[in-house]
């Protein structure tokens, strides 16, 4: 008998022939045998991978994983630190991820020498077909690509394992956002495979716990028309799409001919699709390039993170962006997004690895039990559960991250979200499930109404008029409480006038900052959207910004101008007021004259006459034009209410102060207390009413921005513009007089002179939307 491993099927015509009795034939077939038969490396071992990689079908993610899992072996079987007396090869097949064309290709893996170690199939349909085998040839299955949530199942698949995460770990990402923008209905489409189904299973159940209803929920096998036009018929907004790549783009065609998409629609899909994969001709749609464009573009996307973002150096000695250098080379120069599983490359590239340190861990103890690894084959059981236990405990840096596999053998990992936005796509955040954070990016994502507490670099003009002089003035107002309080007893004599102009000069100049921005915002609403001739209405679009800055300096130069004429003509100094003489009970031999410092001026009188009775005329106004615009709704602005509120406030509080503090001016601590407390009291209401609705969607929401801007960059609110149907509805009625007058006319003497039809103009609404 020759030494080594069992005949190959090929030669065993070869050994046939013995038994038959052909000398001749034998004498030439055991040459061609010993130039053929397999010899055995004079150095390194060989251990076995049986791969199925995907090159085609509805994921051919093997178009990359294979090159990058050929790397990582290359890169293991040069290193004398890992597995130094074995190599590692790999023996793959093109799954074209089939199941049907998988149970062919796993039979010729299991029952074709030599023996394989491990397997490593691809796409879940697959995988889940090879994991619930391969326990019966007791093999660890390691895959890289598969994300089906039924694969958590130890009970089903006790040797599985996968550096791709679980496709459940993107539900709570799409939880969080419905929760984030406060959507309560959503609708499904889904590809009949199990992957999807169940996935689509763990999210109903998750959003049932969040309260949110499922609407709609569709299916299809391959043909997804019936399926889309039922979601158009049933007016779905909110949609999640779960498909393969292929079928999403028979998806988006049909999308595109329902017109199911724009800004009342908002699409979820699957991240791991290729850059480009609506733009990718496919025979099997009749949809053009730009049809498809149009229907996919602002939809959100959920993908696990698979590629690590930190530039740092893991096991394989390479970062992320060498390694992505690295396969680049190795395709070719080919597109990456033409390219089927470039995303996923660095999950194969890691998967390789994961096995090799696995591999290399189970020496020492099968050594201790006096096995090899080289000894494995289909009835091993002891050999399999080492490289199980060793699998079951890896942890380390891989070039998609840290690889650590759950209780289930699942990877654990961040969920990125990005947007399609101009044809690409953007990165707007990250979400790390186990601990509930999500990380905003400040990319320009969302677009809202003007609102006056959004980014500067969005809108400065609202910025400038509301958020900064109204926060400075604010403080200037506080500010002025201290040098009220302020006496002889604190400064000296020669001091007081200097702190008398101080603390007039800041709450001149902080109420007109303060008020002064609150009155411009009001004052630009009711110009904009109360004026109903076609000529105002024609200005409402082009507003210069120039107007609002000069109604903010107009109202700061008049107090300012004011407040010097006033500090020159006639300014303020110290006056004392004395009281009536007491005599204290102790000694009746001294009286005590009781003294109060006050700020004023020859003419006090009069110059608060002048500033009261303007600054009462500008809070009068104040409080009409918030009364006239209560009942404005335009997507423009849409904070002007809360900034009606704070006017109100401001003026209610001025008019009762003013006049109070002038009687109560001899009762120092009963004036100071009154004075202080409204000025306190005005400007923290101001600040709450305005700013801490906006700091709480700040910080619960990673959002600035009121809650009617919860829309997408390509999907706004489903709520109708009020102003603009409004005017169309007006223009409608213009149109209609003029037909029927138009008409009239003719119909007059079509009439019979015996009749007479009494014809009047129709009366329309002035506000037809009522």
């Amino acid at each position: 008998c020759l030494p080594g491993p069992p005949v190959p099927v090929k030669y065993q015509s070869l050994f046939l022939a013995i038994s038959r009795g052909h000398a001749a034939l034998l004498r030439a077939s055991l040459i061609v045998l010993l130039l053929l038969w397999p010899r055995p490396s004079a150095g390194k071992k060989k251990l076995y991978i049986g791969a199925l990689f995907p090159m085609s079908g509805g994921w051919p993610g093997g178009q990359a994983c294979m090159p990058s899992a050929q790397m990582a072996l290359d890169l293991v079987n040069n290193r004398s630190d890992i597995l130094p007396d074995y190599e590692l090869e790999l023996i793959h097949y093109d799954s074209m991820c089939d199941p049907g064309e998988a149970t062919k290709l796993l039979y010729d893996l299991l029952y074709t020498e030599p023996i394989k170690i491990v397997l490593m199939p691809g796409c879940s349909g697959v995988s889940t077909l090879v994991a619930e085998a391969a326990r019966m040839w007791n093999l660890i299955v390691l895959s890289y690509g598969s994300s089906s949530p039924a694969l958590s199942n130890r009970q089903r698949f006790p040797t599985f394992f996968r550096t791709h995460p679980s496709a459940t770990l993107h539900n709570p990402t799409r939880v969080k956002l419905f929760k984030k923008w406060k959507w309560t209905r959503i609708a499904t489409i889904q590809q009949t495979t199990e992957v999807f189904t169940s996935t689509l299973d763990d999210l109903e159940q998750r959003v049932k716990e969040a309260g949110i209803e499922i609407s709609v929920r569709q299916s299809f096998l391959t043909d997804p028309a019936v399926a889309v036009k039922n979601l158009k018929r049933q007016d779905a907004r909110i949609i999640v799409g779960l498909f393969y790549e292929t079928e999403a783009r028979k998806v988006f065609c049909e999308v595109f001919k329902e017109k199911l998409y724009g800004k009342k629609h908002v699409w979820f899909l699957i991240g791991w699709y290729a850059d480009n994969w609506f733009k990718i001709k496919d025979p099997a749609i009749n949809c053009t390039v730009e049809n498809m464009t149009e229907a996919v573009e602002g939809h959100v996307t959920t993908e696990i993170v698979m590629l690590n973002p930190e530039t740092v150096r893991g096991v394989s000695n390479m970062t992320s962006q060498e390694f992505l250098a690295a396969l680049m080379s190795r395709l070719g120069g080919k597109n990456p997004e033409e390219t089927g599983g470039f995303q996923e490359a660095p999950l194969a590239y890691d998967a390789v690895w994961a096995l090799a340190l696995a591999l290399n861990k189970t020496v020492a103890p099968l050594k201790a039990k006096g096995r090899r690894l080289e000894d494995f084959n289909y009835n091993n059981h002891d050999i399999t559960s080492e490289i199980y236990r060793a699998l079951n405990t890896s942890s380390f840096e891989g070039v998609s991250g840290q690889v650590v596999f759950d209780a289930q053998g699942s990877r654990m990992a961040m969920t990125l979200i990005e947007q399609l936005q101009g044809g690409s796509y953007k990165k707007i955040g990250y979400y790390d499930s186990s601990q509930g954070n999500l990380s905003w990016f400040g990319n320009d994502v969302w677009i809202g109404k003007m609102d006056f507490m959004a980014p500067i670099a969005q809108l400065p003009v609202s910025v400038f008029v509301s958020c900064l002089p109204l926060t400075v003035g604010c403080m200037m107002a506080l500010a002025a409480v201290f040098p009220l309080g302020i006496d002889g007893h604190h400064i000296q004599k020669s001091q007081f006038p200097v702190v008398c102009q101080f603390r007039l000069w800041l709450l001149g100049l902080g109420f007109s900052l303060a008020y002064g921005s609150m009155f411009t915002k009001i004052w630009w609403v009711h110009t904009l959207f109360t004026k109903k001739d076609e000529k105002k209405e024609k200005k409402k679009q082009h507003l210069e910004p120039w107007k609002l800055y000069a109604t903010v300096g107009v109202l700061l130069a008049i107090d300012f101008l004011s407040l010097m004429i006033w500090q020159i003509v006639d300014p303020l100094h110290i006056t004392k007021e004395k009281f009536t003489k007491e005599a204290p009970k102790e000694d009746l031999d001294v009286l005590i004259q009781p003294l109060l410092e006050h700020c004023s001026s020859k003419k006090m009188n009069t110059w608060l006459g002048v500033v009261y009775g303007y600054k009462g005329l500008l809070l009068l106004l104040g409080i009409f034009l918030a009364y006239e615009t209560k009942s404005v709704s335009t997507e423009k602005i849409n904070d002007h209410r809360a900034v009606g509120m704070a006017i109100y406030n401001v003026a209610v509080l001025c008019l009762i102060t003013a006049p109070v503090t002038m009687i109560l001016s001899s009762q120092q601590d009963a004036s100071f207390a009154f004075a202080s407390l409204a000025i306190v009291f005005s400007a923290y209401i101001t600040l709450v009413v305005l700013f801490v609705p906006k700091m709480r969607r700040l910080i619960t929401r990673g959002e600035w921005q009121s809650e009617q801007q919860d829309t997408l960059k390509t999907g706004s609110s489903t709520n109708n513009n009020d102003e603009e149907k409004s005017r169309q509805l007006e223009r409608e009625n213009r149109e209609l007089q003029k037909i029927i007058q138009e008409l009239r006319p003719s119909l007059k003497r079509s009439l019979s002179c015996r009749d007479s039809i009494r014809m009047e103009t129709p009366v329309f609404l002035e506000k037809p939307d009522s």
